[in-house]
Order: structure tokens, then C-alpha cells, then sequence
């Protein structure tokens, strides 16, 4: 998994009923894009994060 400062990462609920989460990459501590990241989430809780098979990437343009 590669991700850009800026891009969302979005980590779906493993168990029912619980909620996906969105998190702002703030800043990539890995090599080329790669985990782990610092991130932001909606509620405003940051955290260092090394992403597993529940989570996807969005990227965004930087245009």
C-alpha cells in the first residue's frame, strides 16, 4: 500500500455494526509511500498507523 500526504485512508468495520473511519495522511515515516503513516482522523484523534487488509487508499489529485 502506497498513500501521499493528503491522500484518505479509509478503514472499513471489521465486526457488524461497527463504522468505517476516515483518516487524513499527514505524513508518510515509511520509505516511497509506504507504511506507516501519521494520521488525523474525523473526531480529530491522531495516531501512527500501519494499515492491514481493511483499508484502502484515496488519493487525490494534486492539481
Amino acid at each position: 500500500m502506497e498513500a501521499n500526504v493528503g491522500d484518505t485512508l479509509l478503514v472499513h468495520g471489521r465486526t457488524v455494526g461497527e463504522h468505517d473511519k476516515s483518516a487524513e495522511v499527514l505524513e508518510v515515516l515509511g520509505q516511497k509511500g509506504s507504511p506507516p503513516f501519521r494520521v488525523r482522523f474525523d473526531d480529530g484523534h491522531e495516531a501512527v498507523l500501519s494499515p492491514g487488509p481493511d483499508c484502502t487508499v484515496q488519493h487525490h489529485d494534486k492539481s
